[in-house]
């Protein structure tokens, strides 16, 4: 893996929305049913919108009625890391890009087959890129 993309606290400020900087440098949640990507069905690539890394494929993506999209896995294992979150008295696995450290969502264990995870990812964390 290539060494982690860094900008400025200022630098993100000045390129992304106040929603995309509070999800992605600050920890933050979108309100469930909200983002742009949760009612998604195009064909292509979610990249991460701080650095453009791809992490999530249209092919993984499905349907979970959580409100935000969900993945069964990363697009590239690599571009996509985690770590525990103890946050508001849960214990939750949370994901973000392994290039920039945007936070993008968690990861629970009651997806699909073939890996039987949900990666439930913020829309604010991600843009998309046809195939």
């Amino acid at each position: 893996m290539s060494e982690p993309k860094t900008k400025t606290d200022a630098e993100y400020k000045a390129e992304l929305s106040p929603i995309q900087y509070e999800v992605t440098r600050k920890h933050g949640t979108e309100r469930a049913f909200t983002g742009e990507y949760y009612d998604h069905h195009e064909d292509g690539v979610y990249e991460c919108v701080c650095c453009g890394a791809p992490l999530w494929d249209a092919k993984q993506k499905f349907e979970s009625g959580t409100g935000w999209p969900s993945f069964w896995q990363p697009a590239v294992a690599e571009n996509v890391a985690s770590e525990t979150d103890s946050k508001f008295g849960m214990r939750r696995t949370e994901v973000h890009c392994a290039q920039c450290g945007a936070h993008q969502g968690h990861v629970f264990e009651d997806g699909p087959a073939p890996t039987g995870l949900r990666y439930c990812i913020n829309s604010a964390s991600m843009r998309f890129r046809k195939r």
